[in-house]
């Protein structure tokens, strides 16, 4: 059916708010017949092998209160340095336990950074929400869980009152941006493979279009926004089910008046390239993407190495380091 009226319009002369009533039509074919799929797929779980690291006999063990009074693990291992230069907060990746930090961080710990990083609920071994079940999507109880972890830093006795960086890890670098969009306590933000839901679900939705659609012509002709607008109804569908909201992480990007550096795997075949240069091009102010040749999701640490922790530390000595350092609190 939607074929044909496509076909009209190609080969007629039909006016514009025709194209309109087509469009509308369309929309509502696809919602009607694809919309099953993509909240099937959406709340679908990668297959990753996701790193778990093992405990810092120097790391402080820390306990803090989530915003409804689940109690969250963390750990901060302090710099290993004579002065300390800042306080960066980690964004665990999906899954991953707080001692992840460590092989993230190691090169920031020896250059003159705390590092505190938190599990959010139902990860690690932070308290289960038994209403909640995480997805590899940012939702409002990660976005809630980690503004807890800047409170907390905020709180303590050493608290640098200069402010804090933040650096995350997929999952986590999405939620770390989000933080960092609307808290000035946030001096910039760092992330791996992080990924936003409208820029990663709109080129799969063009995929399973194709996969399961033989309308090709009219596969060609339909813009992203028409994607988008089809997705974001089954995103605000599964939150709906699910007792949660997904904020965008585009949105943030675009409000970000803070430094950024976005790295990612230019061999990342679940996060693609494409989808990570849509995600920055909407960033604002001061920003550098590195696109690891041949890295693929979460691996440009594995490729790239001490190029890697060069970067990191160089990015947070030039946008959070204090002109003086301080002592290390004994």
């Amino acid at each position: 059916m939607v074929f044909w009226l496509w076909i009209v319009i190609s080969v007629l002369a039909v006016p514009p708010i025709a194209v309109g009533l087509v469009m509308a039509v369309v929309y509502l074919y696809v919602r009607w017949r694809y919309m099953g799929f993509l909240t099937r797929i959406f709340q679908e779980k990668p297959l990753f092998v996701v790193p778990r690291g093992e405990p810092d006999p120097r790391a402080e063990e820390v306990t803090l209160r989530a915003a409804d009074g689940l109690s969250l693990r963390g750990c901060y291992p302090p710099t290993t340095a004579p002065r300390r230069r800042g306080v960066i907060l980690f964004g665990l990746e999906f899954g991953s336990n707080r001692w992840a930090c460590r092989q993230y961080c190691q090169a920031l710990i020896e250059s003159g950074y705390d590092v505190f990083a938190v599990e959010p609920r139902n990860q690690g071994d932070s308290d289960r929400d038994a209403s909640y079940e995480p997805l590899q999507w940012v939702t409002d109880r990660d976005v809630s869980d980690l503004r807890a972890a800047v409170a907390y830093l905020r709180a303590r006795p050493d608290a640098d009152l200069h402010g804090i960086g933040i650096f995350g890890i997929s999952k986590g670098g999405s939620t770390g941006l989000l933080i960092a969009s609307t808290d000035p306590w946030v001096k910039c933000v760092a992330t791996d493979g992080m990924y936003g839901t409208h820029t990663t679900m709109v080129p799969y939705m063009q995929r399973w279009i194709q996969i399961y659609s033989g309308a090709h012509r009219l596969q060609r002709v339909i813009p992203g926004w028409f994607y988008g607008m089809v997705g974001n109804v089954g995103v605000k569908r599964v939150a709906r089910n699910r007792g949660v909201t997904y904020p965008s992480v585009e949105k943030a990007a675009s409000r970000l008046n803070r430094p950024l550096l976005m790295i990612h795997g230019g061999g990342d075949t679940y996060i693609k390239p494409e989808m990570a240069e849509s995600l920055f091009a909407r960033a604002s102010g001061q920003k550098k993407l590195w696109m690891v040749p041949k890295a693929k999701h979460n691996q440009a640490l594995h490729v790239a190495g001490e190029e890697y922790n060069r970067t990191v530390v160089e990015f947070f000595d030039r946008h959070l380091a204090r002109q003086v350092a301080e002592p290390v609190p004994v």
